[in-house]
């Protein structure tokens, strides 16, 4: 995913800074990561908070195979499929991927 294509998925949010990060992209707004690019898919931060909500929008936690097989789960989220055609639901589901970013600085 180019990073003009990841910028207008964020217009509604705000503007983003994008980095490179173990073989993909973080995405930052206000200096706070929101989300991540990994092979071509965007992925969007989520907490105890919002999760459920991604979870009933059909998204999928990422996760990965660490050590001695154990799956291992990370706080992002696909981007529900909708929101893809709908630049309104994008900026639903960015808005609270940035949320999330808040209250992970704030619990720290």
């Amino acid at each position: 995913m180019d990073n003009i294509a990841i910028e207008e998925m964020f217009e509604g949010l705000g503007p983003v800074s994008i980095r490179r990060m173990f073989g993909g992209k973080g995405i930052y707004h206000q200096g706070l990561i929101v989300a991540i690019e990994l092979r071509d898919e965007l992925m969007l931060k989520a907490d105890a908070v919002s999760a459920p909500e991604f979870a009933s929008a059909g998204a999928r936690q990422w996760s990965y195979e660490g050590k001695k097989g154990k799956s291992v789960m990370m706080p992002y989220w696909t981007v529900p499929e909708d929101a893809f055609e709908d630049p309104d639901l994008m900026s639903k589901w960015t808005r609270l991927a940035y949320e999330a970013a808040i209250r992970s600085e704030i619990d720290k």
